[in-house]
């Protein structure tokens, strides 16, 4: 592959993930708490009504992360594996921490948002679901902030 449409990957791959970062800090600091909501004396209550009126999943990450991070994530797998020096080796760990925060987003996090928004559980055990989703969400912005990081360095490195 070209030099420069490597390049145009590797920036691609950049971008998106400074997005998906910007936009999980969103939903942590302002739309989650729509959903899960802490009342004095009642505890956290599960909104799933509210859920489903944002439909974040369908409205918003489908078009960032859903499609196009998962397809950055695999070229970048594949375009970094034939790239050469200091740049292939931050490359392949920015597209690896990806991957694996992609598999922890099709394995976990759409499934069990899905099942919250179905509004078919219990309040207590929703609350619980909905408790770990945000805990687990922690790890998961950790994992594209690490990848991120890495894909900015290894951009850094391309004309050095």
């Amino acid at each position: 592959m070209a030099h420069a449409a490597a390049e145009v990957v590797l920036w691609l791959f950049v971008v998106n993930l400074g997005i998906a970062f910007g936009a999980g800090l969103y939903e942590a600091r302002i739309a989650v708490p729509q959903w899960l909501r802490f009342e004095s004396g009642a505890g956290y209550r599960w909104d799933a009504a509210a859920a489903r009126r944002a439909n974040v999943g369908i409205q918003f990450w489908a078009y960032v992360t859903t499609g196009p991070l998962t397809l950055l994530t695999l070229a970048s797998l594949g375009v970094a594996w034939w790239t050469n020096g200091a740049v292939r080796h931050w490359w392949l760990a920015a597209a690896a921490i990806a991957a694996t925060e992609r598999v922890m987003t099709f394995g976990y996090f759409v499934p069990t948002m899905i099942g919250l928004m179905r509004g078919d559980l219990t309040e207590e055990r929703a609350v619980a679901a909905a408790l770990s989703w945000v805990n687990r969400g922690y790890v998961r912005q950790v994992a594209v902030l690490a990848a991120w990081l890495a894909a900015l360095k290894a951009l850094s490195l391309v004309n050095s």
